[in-house]
């Protein structure tokens, strides 16, 4: 009886959602994006959102594969380059004003360990022998560590040091665990981290605006409520927590 009892509270405990959202979000907004969703929520009632937190290349691929129905109905955090490669290929539907935060990119060290890392110059000394980088192929923090590192032709130098992630939040952790000596992540990322496990060191510069963009998935059982979800995240209710969490506005 006591174990029939727990399975109906379960039941009862569950979301009976008339309508699930599916959304594919990149890991770097993982804590940001579920007060939004709840916004979203509470003003429609029946309807539930599932976030899916990836890389947004790896985002992308999902979609590829996927089967209508069995797929992300939004992509949302992906880079204006994972946008554009997606409408290409017709997985992902044009959206010029897609845009809904932004973000910048820093260096951060192990706060544990006393490191000569004052700027990103730095990374080429001897004592700095593991950098932690997104893989640049599906991880868009890994494309902009690229642009900063190339914009100080430090590129050579500090190759060969990369230790590579599957995704920006992998990189914050190894730097974390003092895994690494260095690493690459957005200034939210760092500023959400653990207290006394990271430290910024700089603020750096790049080529592309770290612009975070959201397109409906062609081909969405669900696309007059994915449009909504998209043109929600552009809403003053979102717009002031992505505020409140640290990020811009695009």
């Amino acid at each position: 009886m006591r174990r029939l009892l727990l399975v109906c509270w379960a039941l009862l405990a569950t979301p009976a959602w008339a309508q699930t959202l599916v959304v594919g979000i990149d890991s770097s907004l993982a804590a940001a994006l579920p007060a939004v969703v709840r916004s979203f929520e509470a003003a429609r009632p029946g309807v539930g959102v599932q976030l899916v937190p990836a890389a947004a290349g790896a985002l992308l691929e999902q979609v590829a594969r996927g089967a209508p129905g069995k797929r992300a109905d939004v992509l949302a955090g992906i880079d204006a380059e994972t946008a554009s490669l997606g409408v290409q290929r017709r997985l992902l539907v044009p959206d010029l004003r897609s845009a809904f935060a932004a973000n910048t990119l820093v260096l951060v060290v192990p706060a544990s360990l006393n490191l000569p890392v004052r700027r990103l110059a730095d990374l080429v000394r001897p004592e700095v022998v593991r950098i932690a980088m997104g893989r640049q192929a599906s991880v868009p923090a890994g494309r902009y560590a690229r642009e900063a590192i190339n914009g100080q032709r430090l590129w050579p130098s500090v190759q060969r040091k990369l230790v590579l992630a599957d995704d920006e939040s992998a990189v914050l952790a190894l730097v974390a665990a003092a895994d690494v000596e260095a690493g690459f992540v957005y200034a939210t990322s760092a500023a959400a981290a653990p207290a006394g496990r990271v430290r910024v060191v700089e603020t750096l510069a790049t080529t592309t605006p770290i612009r975070y963009q959201a397109n409906v998935v062609a081909g969405s059982a669900q696309a007059a409520l994915a449009t909504e979800f998209v043109a929600h995240l552009r809403g003053e209710s979102a717009r002031a927590e992505f505020q409140r969490l640290g990020f811009g506005l695009p």
